[in-house]
């Protein structure tokens, strides 16, 4: 049986560095982090990637992302300072950052369900997803590709599913 994609996108986040990585191309390069999991997974079980393919897992997280979890994520950033000092504060907060990963849950799962049907390409011709998602930013640097890079050597490291 496949792994789940947020078993995998677990197990993958906590390996060294791959929080830094998603965060850093989040916060530098406007990468979703959950389509970066999903782009990894789908390389990894070797679905063959496409503009076509990237348009509808990005037409399926966008308006996820804008509505439910870039606002939970921005007053959770924003209470950060003042929770430090107010106990009350730091325990809504922490609620905020588990309904934030329950909403990532949820994305993943979506994204999860959009891509069953995609088959696994023939040997060698699954193509560069975490590639044909980073051509939809508006601007990717030598390092944002080294991130990347980084990312994919993290995945394979992972057992194999």
């Amino acid at each position: 049986m496949t792994q789940s994609l947020w078993d995998f996108s677990v197990a993958l986040y906590a390996r060294p560095r791959v929080a830094g990585l998603c965060l850093a191309l989040q916060d530098e390069a406007g990468a979703d982090v959950c389509l970066l999991l999903a782009a990894l997974w789908l390389e990894r079980r070797g679905v063959a990637a496409s503009p076509a393919r990237v348009a509808r897992l990005e037409e399926l997280a966008r308006p996820w992302q804008a509505t439910v979890t870039t606002p939970l994520r921005g007053l959770r950033r924003a209470w950060k300072d003042a929770a430090q000092g107010d106990a009350v504060l730091a325990e809504l907060r922490g609620q905020l950052a588990a309904l934030e990963l329950q909403a990532e849950r949820r994305l993943l799962e979506r994204l999860q369900g959009l891509s069953a049907d995609w088959a696994v390409a023939s040997e060698g011709r699954a193509g560069n997803w975490l590639e044909a998602l980073a051509a939809t930013w508006p601007s990717v640097s030598a390092e944002h590709r080294a991130a990347l890079q980084q990312l994919r050597s993290a995945a394979t490291e992972l057992t194999q599913p």
